[in-house]
């Protein structure tokens, strides 16, 4: 596909509709002040197990977005990929459906990421609603770093350093950070960089998506980019997490999804060498 675009935005959407109306509204207001002519961007919404009440609200109410509707739910990778199929911008903004966009957040990104060509993802950082940081970039799992996210017990007893390294603490969450990866509810990312080294692996079907991309893109040369400078709200909740703990996996289906999906990014790199990204400070 040509790319007659400056930016595609897609929403990847799963039955949450007051929260793709508040998202989209946020766009709407937000896109007048980037500075693109209305011919230079696009919205598109990938729409999961989609249900009347959603695509009633894209159709009635932003007429001028591209509505992409499924029968079954796709998972997060495969809607980003089927959005970014059907897209043409030179770069790219995934958001959860979750996400409200402020006034000059998406500018501040475009702005930066342009002139940077090694930057395959940009992030900006992520707020929650009463303006507290929520922390969104973080070094790679370990095998072990799973089972301390799940148990406080065993967090406290052995895994306190290897936390402290997954949650890159000590860092600054208002300054530039170039992690391992950042969460995938809100990233730019470069055509370019995608074309090179290939969408989302659809094998992921919910988790990890975003940390094996982001690991491809730093092994093909690529940088990624934490960007306090651009500040946008998300409705977040840690809905893998449980007040059970481990024994939580047997009764959360979405921490079932994270476990089937770390088994799957261990696997797929169990023969990859301790690679020293040697990262050009920015």
């Amino acid at each position: 596909m040509s790319l007659n675009k400056q930016l595609s935005i897609i929403i990847v959407h799963y039955k949450t509709p007051e929260l793709l109306r508040m998202c989209l509204r946020s766009i709407n207001q937000a896109l007048p002040s980037v500075g693109l002519r209305q011919d230079e961007y696009e919205v598109i919404v990938v729409d999961s197990a989609s249900e009347r009440i959603s695509r009633d609200i894209v159709r009635d109410e932003f007429p001028s977005i591209k509505l992409l509707d499924y029968e079954e739910n796709l998972g997060f990778a495969k809607g980003v990929n089927e959005g970014i199929i059907n897209s043409s911008g030179e770069f790219v903004l995934i958001l959860n459906a979750d996400i409200v966009i402020p006034e000059g957040s998406v500018e501040k990104m475009l702005e930066y990421i342009k002139p940077r060509k090694d930057i395959a993802i940009l992030a900006p950082q992520l707020l929650n609603f009463n303006d507290t940081i929520q922390h969104s970039y973080f070094s790679y799992y370990k095998p072990q770093t799973i089972v301390f996210r799940r148990s406080n017990l065993l967090a406290k007893l052995f895994g306190r350093g290897d936390i402290k390294r997954f949650l890159m603490t000590g860092t600054d969450e208002n300054k530039i950070q170039t992690p391992d990866w950042v969460i995938g509810g809100a990233m730019m990312v470069r055509r370019k960089a995608i074309d090179e080294v290939g969408m989302m692996d659809e094998r992921f079907f919910m988790y990890f998506e975003d940390v094996d991309w982001a690991r491809r893109f730093w092994h093909n040369g690529y940088k990624v980019v934490y960007y306090p400078e651009s500040k946008i709200y998300h409705a977040y909740k840690h809905e893998s997490r449980s007040r059970f703990g481990l024994a939580g996996i047997f009764f959360n289906k979405k921490a079932q999804w994270h476990l089937k999906s770390a088994i799957k990014f261990f696997w797929k790199y169990r023969d990859l060498r301790k690679i020293d990204l040697k990262r050009r400070r920015i």
